[in-house]
């Protein structure tokens, strides 16, 4: 696993704390001053077996952007109800690589 700002985010108990978020809701807008802007590492299956089928993808968890609530609330002028989740985390993951032997 590598993750953005890691020498300030660590993981405790097996889960990774969130980046934080820098969504101003109000202005339906954000910066880009958190996590980095590249990430590489290099990982090895500890319990790869070159006679058994496996599969590898990555995923991926963008830093929060203003949802399009956000937007709505503040081209219409509206206030959108506390329940209404005003910011989201895009996700991606990648194709998987397949191992056959």
């Amino acid at each position: 696993m590598a993750w953005g700002d890691a020498e300030k985010r660590k993981v405790v108990n097996g889960r990774l704390a969130p980046v934080g978020s820098m969504v101003d809701v109000a202005k339906a807008s954000w910066t880009n001053t958190i996590g980095d802007p590249e990430l590489a590492t290099v990982w090895t299956d500890p319990d790869f077996n070159p006679a058994q089928r496996a599969f590898y993808y990555a995923r991926a968890i963008e830093i929060p952007t203003p949802r399009w609530t956000a937007y709505d609330q503040l081209r219409f002028g509206i206030r959108m109800s506390t329940e209404v989740p005003m910011t989201q985390l895009e996700r991606a993951w990648s194709s998987p690589i397949w191992y056959t032997p």
